[in-house]
């Protein structure tokens, strides 16, 4: 049997890209995986797991001490917060710390450790800011967010003499065929139109008219993996920061009626409403109960199929959302996808997995 090269632990493995970016390395026999999360994976997975609760310095230090074969960390973590307020910047750098000092003293051959970030980097959530966003922007003062005190926290502790290198990804709108994370802009779209459907309205879009022909992206969770498992062993990317996107942008005035036709609907106009309102009424869940028995649907409480305040952050900015990936192409990543096209891939596996009508 083959020696695993490489030793990865991913933190958040209970999370979208942590468990994708986890089975992407677990299916590589170079790789051997241990996922961390705060509880057990609900359902099997292809790699190993290890609970741990990431904000208690003293149980990653009891569970995490021993991993002395470890070669990679990769951090895909962050700390259960409420959307309608900021994320904990101390907190989310605490866990990265916890980490990386419970297993970066005993594994001799750590290699890489890497970061996923994200666009809120370049200041995505406020009013307006550059685009296309490029890595070597300057930082954007009176933009909070951890991702800097995470980043200066591994820039530091690599200055005190660590041979490992680092690295960060930053993705935007990552949409996966998973069902059961948060933020699953798919089913957003795919529950909103079967219920329009079913009360007999056109697909309205929901947003703002602004965001209907604004400029927009999204990273699809497998290509984001392969992407991140190519920054953390290529030493082209050491201590380098790299958008990973689809390498399309979509406008969303392009794809709405395609996805009325696909949906068997008429195309509808712009009317702008809050999701996380209107679509979380006793009303909305009654339809979508009916739906769901009309075509005997997996069952799934209504309040945990989808986020809905989630679509009023997708469709309410007013701007491009444009972060380019010229750089990624330039050092050697090359991979893309047509988002149009992934999002009919994403109602497919939904419809064949009775997820939708």
């Amino acid at each position: 049997m083959k020696t695993a090269r490489y030793h990865a632990l991913v933190a958040g493995a209970s999370g979208v890209v942590g468990r994708r970016l986890a089975e992407v390395l677990a299916g590589d026999p170079d790789w051997e995986v241990i996922g961390l999360s705060r509880r057990a994976p609900a359902s099997a997975c292809s790699f190993k797991s290890i609970a741990v609760d990431l904000t208690d310095a003293a149980d990653c230090r009891q569970k995490l001490g021993a991993l002395a074969d470890t070669t990679h960390i990769f951090y895909a973590a962050r700390y259960d917060h409420n959307s309608s307020g900021p994320e904990p910047i101390d907190l989310n750098t605490h866990m990265l710390r916890h980490l990386v000092e419970a297993v970066a003293p005993v594994a001799a051959n750590l290699q890489h450790i890497h970061m996923v970030q994200g666009s809120k980097y370049y200041g995505s959530t406020l009013p307006a800011y550059k685009t296309p966003a490029l890595e070597s922007d300057p930082r954007v003062a009176h933009n909070a967010n951890f991702y800097y005190a995470q980043e200066d926290y591994l820039i530091a502790q690599q200055q005190t003499g660590s041979r490992w290198t680092w690295s960060a990804s930053r993705p935007h709108a990552i949409c996966d065929h998973s069902t059961g994370f948060a933020r699953a802009l798919g089913m957003v779209i795919a529950v909103y139109a079967n219920i329009c459907k079913a009360r007999g309205e056109p697909l309205h879009f929901p947003g703002t008219a602004s965001n209907y022909r604004a400029l927009y992206q999204c990273t699809e969770a497998s290509l984001l993996a392969r992407a991140i498992q190519w920054m953390s062993t290529d030493p082209r990317c050491a201590n380098q920061s790299f958008n990973i996107t689809n390498g399309d942008y979509l406008r969303w005035e392009n794809l709405w009626p395609l996805f009325a036709d696909y949906f068997g609907m008429k195309l509808g106009e712009v009317k702008t409403v809050r999701l996380g309102q209107t679509m979380t009424t006793p009303e909305m869940a009654a339809t979508w109960e009916n739906i769901s028995k009309k075509y005997q649907l997996k069952t799934t409480t209504y309040d945990k199929l989808v986020v809905w305040p989630y679509g009023d952050f997708v469709f309410g900015p007013t701007f491009d959302i444009m972060s380019s990936t010229i750089k990624a192409r330039q050092f050697g990543f090359q991979e893309c996808m047509d988002t149009g096209r992934m999002f009919i891939d994403l109602f497919d596996y939904y419809r064949r997995e009775k997820v939708i009508p």
